[in-house]
Formats: structure tokens, C-alpha cells, sequence
């Protein structure tokens, strides 16, 4: 035994001769850009499984460490770094991010995984990737940023976008994606007075975006996920104090007008064919567009505090919007509060996230329909007239009596006052424990709320709109209002444990949440026939039983298993519970012994997922599963007893409807080019069954002719490709980029035989442009095909015999072209010189029509006298020379190509880098740039960027001027 002593202390004193001595290591790692520290990163002793974690405060500390050791620090999103150990015993370490891993972390339903172990199709884009620019609403930092993922918004501040992933899911149902925030499914349908359920989210306080987009990856939300869901990670806080400060100033203008006769044009044109009404034009040369278009300013302020409080990470933010609209009296106002608390208690096993946002809404509404009577009013008029009783402005008038007829547009706007006053808080509280004896199961509770209040008054102190009363010194006033209540528990266990060669990762849960929605209306208050009302829907309750399994063998080959067992309140009782699930495979190819040492393929990964999920919302609040009631106006009264008593009318309802289901099937491929490059090839079908179709009924037997019912089949095919990477990354530079494009091909299989005329149009009464029938792309355009004489000029009213039967009729009509572009790209590009900053951002849509609804409407020459008074029409009249409206309505001559290019935003910026010497850290960055830069289309409209397709009263974008500061301390 004594020699064996002596042996091991002999090994010893030659092992610290040798200087192996091991020792004890401590330190602190942060993030370079911000000096703020960064918990969680692995240190590891390279070579070795020994390591340990930052905590919270970004210290760490690893025993029995060799002076001759090497310490390796990573972060997921950061470049990895190697530091020798030496005789050191204190590290000060700063990592960078790392612009080619910025994307590898994504956050999906319940859970998180990384874009290299992902094997269903799901996208991330982070705070460094956002565009940037004139950012007021949240949906502004994706555009263009995401395969597959199409947002479109007008140019109304605060303005509700469209988003549709991957073509939608449905025909009359919603198409708008399950947003989550923080875990928190939110209602998709926004309260009076509110711009939209985006508006009141302050953009500077998210984090990221995960889109997730094919059924493997969305089943795990069941009955609301046909239509894609996009989470939202907020910003969270942190230990280490700091204060940012962001504020910019943004000067708009419309660039454009619709083209429409001139004083001057229109004084001859009356002259030649109205010669009897010249009596009645007047002296002045007004463009009634230039006068209720204006420039706009839009101030933004942001201010964001991090520290410790109580020793808990922290983050409070405070945000002020105050944004003008291009059409006069438009204004949208917005302060938002968020605090961020996320404490972590008995060595990282405890974790606590709580978030809060407090949200106030102002705006003021202007009426879009304004736009169109500035097209239409007398260009010889004056704005005033000192005669007039109507406050001084110009009308069309008898005396005191409005005539029958446009009214003047400037007056509409300026004395109406449509006021929208909105307040929402919402938050959730997360609660994270590994359990001690059992660290690879981990417990998490999910308690989370959203809650909306909002109303909408209309007041104008002059009812020019009436035109058969004299002026109205009382004015009408209505005032609408409406809450929503939203409550959530989702309780999961996660498992995760590496055995032998697989890893294995195990979700099951439960998920309750309630909705509440109701609201009502004073009534106008000088009618005394109207009454107040109020509703209070049925709550809405969805539960849900989930689970997901994620197992991974030698690292190269990946399996999910997703299962939801979802039920709701909104069905009946036959038709209340649902299965939803789906199931994806990755082969991690770059992996195999053939492909490891290729100096081409830096990554190489094949994906293939199934799985179904279902879409339940209709639009409009139209319910019709559920027994609901509305009370009459002044139009629906009996006399009971002597008593004025309001009529209860029953809504239609449909007990037998169920959720519509989409099952979607997806072949993917990840790739990476030499370690330069990285991006997907991915193609998909989507088909969705038991579609909520408005289809008719047999007369007498519900409260209506037609109801929402589960009719017919829609398919979607696409093709999604994406490529990011380097143009140039050295020392001094670092240009990047990121290309995306979409490809979409829909098709309606099945009605039942069954057509529905949709998208009503200005021009006569009831008519429509689209139409949803079999074996077409849904809301395809139903036109006749118009016929031209010799000299290839369009002949009113003069259209095709297309079924041959001597007779043009509406058989004759046929599907042409649709809204929905044939492919989408989105480019961006960032370019960093030492401290200058440079990035612009560019979008495509391709095979997307327009029906140009402003000439179809309005370009003819018998509307110059409008009843009894003159009217404007657009100069393209001069080209068709159509006099009648007639069916020249349903001419495919107004059916417009209206593909384009658009720069969304381009910024120029400089940092700079400790300009107040005494404190530590600090940076000022200003930037200046420029937002809708252009537009390349052929399109004749104002914009060729259009939801829906039909293009009346739309509200111009503007292009804005920008300055801008971010402060760091």
C-alpha cells in the first residue's frame, strides 16, 4: 500500500511539473454587440464531455480544469470560440452572432427545435432579419421575408393586413393564419374601433417569428391550423442593465393619381355633348384628389430599460405611435407598455416567464369612399362657397336642399368625426420546472389572457349626405362597442433522454381556452325610433389533448409524430370532437460516410411529412352553429297594448356543420453550399374537404334560401425555394442576402355542382366579378370577352357568342385569370462596411389580375350627368369612348395584368461606436431611408398591390422619407 502511495504522489509531482496542475476556472460571457451578458452557453473543455452552463447573470465556473485544456463557448445564434486555458483562472468571453446560425434555432407549437433537426416545414426570421424601414405594425416586419407567406395591407394607417400562407385553405371560411403569442392563441377578429388585431402590438417588442406551414408542424394545434400559424416571441429581460432608445420621423406623400378629365377637358367635353348643362359648371380648376390627399407625418418613439430587479432578468418597454393617414382626418394614435420578467430559482431546475402588454388605440376613421367621389365630383367647382349653409363648403344645392348627387368630398371628410377608441392587455404567466431526481422531464404551465375593449362614434354636425332635408344643425351620432375575452391553461410534460444511439423527445398535454364576445349600440340619438341594443354570443370553449414525439437515430435520421385531440363548444354535440395529427421524416444525408468529407454540400437534409388539421372561423362573426338572435331596427316594430315593441328576428342556423379538414403531404430538401450558402427546395399538396360553403337551401326549411354548409374540395399545389448566404464576409465587411420565392397552382374539385357569384362591384345594383366553381382557381373573374372592330378599338356593349346560340347572355360569360399571383419572390439584402450599414428589401408577384372596378364603374360618357348634377369621369374614357354602363361592367377589358416589382424599403445607416467616453458601453446609430421606393407594373391603377382583387376606393400607399436614431447605453 505504501508503494502505491508513492506511485500516485510520484505521478502527481510530475503531472504538475509538467504543468497539467488542474485548477479552477470563472468567468462571464456577453453578447459583443450589446456587452450584455448571455446565460445558457455551453463551456466545454474541447475534447471532452466536461462542461457546464453561464447562469443567468452570464458567470460561470468548471473545476478540475488542465492548464493545457482548451475552452470551447457556444450559443445557439452564435459563433462558436476556442480560448487556451494557460495559467488564466478568470475569462472575460464575447461572442458574436453568427448570421448563417441566426435561423437554427426555431420555436414550434409547445416546444422548440433547431432548423437542422426540423423535419417538418417551419421558417424563422429574428430581430436582426426584420425589415426595417416605417415599421408601425407587426405583420410589416414579415413581409416579404418568408416563402409561401403573402401579406398585403392598404395604405390606411394601422391598416389590418392580409396574410395567407401557402394559398389559404378554404372559400368562404377564414384563410387568416392561428397567430400565438408567447404562446398564446389569439382571436383573429378585431373589436370595434380597432385598426386590426396586429395594430395594437408594438413591433420593437418582438423577437422573432416562427411560421410554421406544412400539417406535420401545425397538427399540434388541430382544429385551427389549416391555415398555418405564425408564433411571436416576445423580447425578453435580462440582468444586466441597460437602456435603448429608438425614435423616428416619417414624411409621407402619395405619389399618384387615377387619371380623370381636367376642368378644362371636362368644360369641353360638356360643351360638345351636354350643351344645354353648361350653365351649370363653374369657374375653378379643383383636382378634388390633390385636396383630400395630403402629407403625412408619423412619429415613433421607443424606449426600453433591462436590469435586474429583486435579482429577477427584467425588461420594460414603453412605445408611442402617432401616425397621420394620406387621406385628410385620418390619424392612428397607439402607446404601448410591456414588461418582461423571467427569474430562474434552484440552479436553472425553476424557471418563471412573465409577460405583460398594455395597449391604448386611438384613431380617427376617413371615409374611403371619399377617394371615389374625388373622382367624380365637378373639376370646375369651388372647395367653398360663401352662400353655402353647409359650413361654408360648395354642395349641388336648391337653395337649402342638397341635389341629388355627389357630394362634396372635402366637406364629407372634414365634418364627419368617426372615432375609434381602443383598450387591450394581455400577458401570460409560464411556469418551467425540471424536476430534481428526474432532470430529463421537465413540467410546464401555461396560464395566459387577452382582453379587448373597443367602441366606434360617429358624429357630423351637418347630415349632408341626406339630400332631401335642409341642413341639419343636430347632426346624426351612433356609437358602437364590442369586448373580447380571451383565456388560456395549457399544462405539458416534455421528456428528453439521449439512449444509446436515439434521442428521444416526448410532449403531452392538455389545452383549455375561452372566448367571450360581446357588445351593442346606443342607437342614434336624434332618431327616436331607433333603440339601443346589445348581443352576448355564447362563449366559445376549446379544449384540446396534444402530444408529439420526436425520436432521432445516430443523428441522421428524424421522426415526428404529432397528435391533437381537439373538441369545441361551437359545434353540436355529434360533431364537437376532432383527431388531428401528422407525421414527418428527415434524412440527414451530409451525415453519411459518402457525403461527410464533400466540400460541396455542407449540409444535404430530405424531408417528407403528412398530416391533417382543420380550419372552424367563418368570417364576419356569421356563427350559424350556433343559436343566436338580433334585434331589429326601426324597420322590424309591432304595436303590442299601444307599446312600440323591437322586433327579435332568429339567425339561419346549421346544427349538422362541422370544421372543415385539410390533409397536406410535403417532399422537402435543405441544403448547404460551401459553408457559403444554405436554403430549401420544398413541394406540397394541400387538399381541404368539407368546405363551410355558402350553398342553397329548399325553401321554408331554415331562416334563409342559403347557409354555410360542408360542401365540395379545394386542392393547392406549390413549389417553395429559398437560398440565403455571403456575397462577401471578411474583417471589414459582411454582405448578405436572402431569396425566397412561391409557386401556387389552386383549383376548386368539388361543389356539388353548386356556384357562388362573389365580390360585389360599384356599378348598377347587386353585380358581381368572381365566382367559385368547379375545376377553377377560387375567385376567378366570370367576364364576358369583348369584341373589337377592325381598327382595334373596343365596340360597346359588343361581346362574344361564346356557347353559340345567337343569343349573348349571361351563359356567355366565361372564367378568366384570377387574384392570386402565379408566383411570389422576396429578395433583401444586407450590406455592413465598418460602421455603415446599407439594406433594401424587394418583392415580385407574377399572374395576378386586377379587375379595374374605378373604369368600369365610372369611364363612360353618359355618367357626366349624374341625376342632377354633373360628375367626373377618368380619361380612359377617351380611349373606349363607352357612353352606357349597361353590361359594359362584365367586359374583360377591364381585366389587368398586375404583376409588379416594389421596393419595399431602403436604409442607409452609420454607428457610432462610444461616443460618451465616460461610460462603458454606448453606441448611437443614425440611419435615414426610404419606404415604397417603386413600383414597376403595367397596371393603370393607383396600385397593383390588391387584396382581393377589385380595385375601387382603394387607399393609396405613400412613399416615405425616414430619419431615424437608436441609442444605446
Amino acid at each position: 500500500m505504501e508503494n502505491l502511495k508513492s506511485f500516485i504522489c510520484g505521478i502527481l509531482i510530475l503531472t504538475s511539473l509538467n504543468l497539467f496542475a488542474q485548477q479552477t476556472v470563472r468567468g462571464k460571457v456577453t453578447e459583443k454587440s450589446t456587452g450584455s451578458p448571455l446565460p445558457g452557453v455551453a463551456v466545454l473543455i474541447k475534447g471532452k464531455t466536461t462542461g457546464t452552463e453561464t447562469n443567468f447573470d452570464g458567470d460561470f465556473e468548471l473545476k478540475n480544469v488542465n492548464s493545457s485544456d482548451i475552452l470551447v463557448f457556444s450559443f445557439v445564434g452564435m459563433a462558436s470560440k476556442e480560448i487556451p486555458v494557460g495559467n488564466k483562472t478568470n475569462f472575460t468571453v464575447s461572442l458574436e452572432e453568427d448570421q448563417e446560425l441566426l435561423n437554427e434555432i426555431v420555436i414550434v407549437g409547445y416546444g422548440t427545435t433547431t432548423v437542422k433537426d426540423a423535419t417538418g416545414s417551419v421558417e424563422a426570421i429574428t430581430a436582426k432579419e426584420f425589415t426595417k424601414g416605417n415599421i408601425v405594425t407587426a405583420d410589416n416586419l414579415l413581409s416579404g421575408r418568408v416563402s409561401g407567406v403573402n401579406v398585403s395591407a392598404s395604405g390606411a394607417p394601422g391598416a389590418d393586413p392580409s396574410i395567407v400562407i401557402r394559398g389559404g385553405s378554404s372559400l368562404t371560411a377564414s384563410n387568416n393564419p392561428l397567430i400565438v403569442i408567447d404562446g398564446l392563441p389569439v382571436e383573429s377578429r378585431s373589436v370595434e374601433g380597432s385598426r386590426g388585431i396586429l395594430s395594437n402590438i408594438n413591433p420593437n417588442d418582438i423577437e422573432s417569428f416562427s411560421v410554421l406551414k406544412d400539417a406535420s408542424a401545425t397538427a399540434i394545434y388541430g382544429s385551427r391550423a389549416s391555415n398555418g400559424v405564425i408564433i411571436i416571441t416576445t423580447k425578453k429581460g435580462r440582468n444586466e442593465y441597460s437602456l435603448d432608445l429608438d425614435y423616428q420621423y416619417t414624411i409621407g406623400q402619395v405619389q399618384d393619381r387615377i387619371d380623370v378629365l381636367s376642368a378644362d377637358q371636362f368644360r369641353d367635353i360638356i360643351a360638345q355633348r351636354y350643351p344645354d348643362r353648361i350653365g351649370e359648371l363653374g369657374n375653378a380648376n379643383t383636382n378634388w384628389q390633390d385636396e383630400i390627399l395630403r402629407q403625412t407625418g408619423t412619429s415613433q418613439l421607443n424606449a426600453t430599460v433591462k436590469g435586474g430587479v429583486l435579482g429577477m432578468p427584467a425588461r420594460l418597454s414603453i412605445g408611442f405611435l402617432d401616425q397621420e393617414g394620406s387621406l385628410i382626418t385620418s390619424n392612428f394614435n397607439r402607446k404601448n407598455v410591456s414588461v418582461a420578467l423571467n427569474p430562474s430559482y434552484l440552479d436553472d431546475h425553476l424557471k418563471f416567464n412573465v409577460n405583460y402588454n398594455r395597449t391604448f388605440e386611438d384613431s380617427r376613421f376617413a371615409d374611403n369612399g371619399q377617394l371615389g367621389a374625388a373622382l367624380r365630383y365637378d373639376p370646375t367647382q369651388s372647395i367653398y362657397d360663401a352662400s353655402s349653409p353647409f359650413a361654408g363648403f360648395y354642395q349641388h344645392r336648391n337653395g337649402r336642399t342638397i341635389l341629388n348627387g355627389t357630394t362634396n368630398p372635402v366637406a364629407n371628410l372634414l365634418l364627419a368625426r368617426n372615432i375609434g377608441k381602443v383598450f387591450r392587455h394581455y400577458g401570460n404567466f409560464n411556469v418551467d420546472y425540471k424536476f430534481h431526481f428526474l432532470p430529463e422531464l421537465r413540467a410546464v404551465v401555461n396560464v395566459g389572457f387577452d382582453e379587448t375593449e373597443g367602441s366606434r362614434a360617429y358624429t357630423s354636425p351637418f347630415d349632408i349626405g341626406n339630400t332631401n332635408e335642409t341642413l341639419r344643425f343636430a347632426g346624426v351620432q351612433s356609437n358602437d362597442y364590442s369586448n373580447r375575452y380571451n383565456e388560456l391553461l395549457d399544462t405539458y410534460l416534455n421528456y428528453v433522454k439521449e439512449i444509446n444511439d436515439f434521442d428521444l423527445d416526448a410532449t403531452v398535454g392538455y389545452s383549455y381556452q375561452r372566448f367571450t364576445n360581446d357588445g351593442g349600440a346606443t342607437g342614434n340619438i336624434f332618431n327616436p325610433n331607433s333603440f339601443p341594443t346589445t348581443y352576448a354570443d355564447p362563449d366559445v370553449v376549446n379544449i384540446g389533448f396534444f402530444s408529439r414525439v420526436n425520436i432521432g437515430f445516430l443523428d441522421k435520421y428524424l421522426l415526428t409524430l404529432n397528435y391533437r385531440r381537439d373538441g369545441t363548444s361551437r359545434f353540436s354535440e355529434e360533431n364537437r370532437w376532432g383527431d388531428f395529427g401528422g407525421a414527418a421524416f428527415a434524412w440527414k444525408i451530409s451525415e453519411e460516410e459518402f457525403l461527410k468529407s464533400s466540400k460541396t454540400f455542407s449540409d444535404l437534409k430530405l424531408r417528407v411529412s403528412y398530416g391533417f388539421t382543420g380550419q372552424q372561423n367563418l368570417e364576419n362573426d356569421k356563427d350559424i352553429y350556433l343559436n343566436r338572435y338580433r334585434f331589429g331596427n326601426q324597420n322590424s316594430q309591432y304595436v303590442f297594448n299601444g307599446q312600440v315593441v323591437q322586433a327579435t328576428i332568429p339567425s339561419p342556423i346549421n346544427p349538422d356543420i362541422k370544421w372543415e379538414e385539410t390533409a397536406t403531404f410535403e417532399v422537402g430538401l435543405d441544403y448547404g453550399l460551401f459553408n457559403k450558402f444554405n436554403g430549401s427546395i420544398s413541394y406540397f399538396n394541400k387538399k381541404s374537404t368539407d368546405l363551410l360553403f355558402n350553398a342553397p337551401l329548399s325553401d321554408g326549411t331554415n331562416y334563409s334560401n342559403r347557409i354555410v354548409q360542408n360542401v365540395g374540395e379545394l386542392e393547392i399545389n406549390g413549389l417553395e425555394f429559398t437560398l440565403n448566404g455571403d456575397f462577401i464576409k471578411t474583417e471589414d465587411i459582411d454582405w448578405n442576402f436572402s431569396f425566397n420565392t412561391t409557386y401556387l397552382d389552386r383549383k376548386i374539385n368539388n361543389l356539388n355542382g353548386e356556384a357562388l357569384r362573389t365580390q360585389d362591384i360599384e356599378g348598377g345594383t347587386g353585380n358581381t366579378i368572381q365566382i367559385l366553381q368547379e375545376n377553377e382557381t377560387p375567385n376567378s373573374y366570370f367576364v364576358f370577352k369583348q369584341l373589337y372592330d377592325a381598327s382595334g378599338n373596343p365596340i360597346e356593349n359588343a361581346y362574344a357568342d361564346l356557347n353559340g346560340d345567337g343569343i349573348v347572355n349571361d351563359d356567355d360569360r366565361y372564367v378568366k385569370e384570377s387574384p392570386f399571383a402565379d408566383v411570389t419572390m422576396g429578395f433583401q439584402s444586407n450590406f455592413n462596411y465598418k460602421n455603415f450599414d446599407f439594406s433594401f428589401n424587394l418583392r415580385a408577384s407574377l399572374g395576378n389580375y386586377n379587375y379595374n372596378n374605378v373604369n368600369s364603374s365610372r369611364a363612360q360618357y353618359a355618367l357626366l350627368v349624374d341625376n342632377a348634377v354633373l360628375g367626373n369621369v377618368p380619361s380612359s374614357v377617351l380611349n373606349t369612348n363607352f357612353v352606357n354602363t349597361a353590361d359594359v361592367i362584365f367586359s374583360d377589358i377591364y381585366l389587368e395584368d398586375a404583376s409588379f416589382l416594389r421596393m419595399d424599403n431602403i436604409t442607409l445607416g452609420y454607428t457610432f461606436d462610444r461616443p460618451i467616453k465616460k461610460f462603458n458601453k454606448n453606441s448611437i446609430r443614425l440611419w435615414a431611408g426610404v419606404q415604397n421606393v417603386f413600383v414597376i407594373t403595367n397596371y393603370s391603377g393607383l396600385d397593383p398591390e390588391i387584396s382581393n382583387g377589385i380595385d375601387r376606393n382603394v387607399y393609396p400607399r405613400s412613399r416615405n422619407f425616414m430619419l431615424g436614431a437608436n441609442i444605446k447605453f
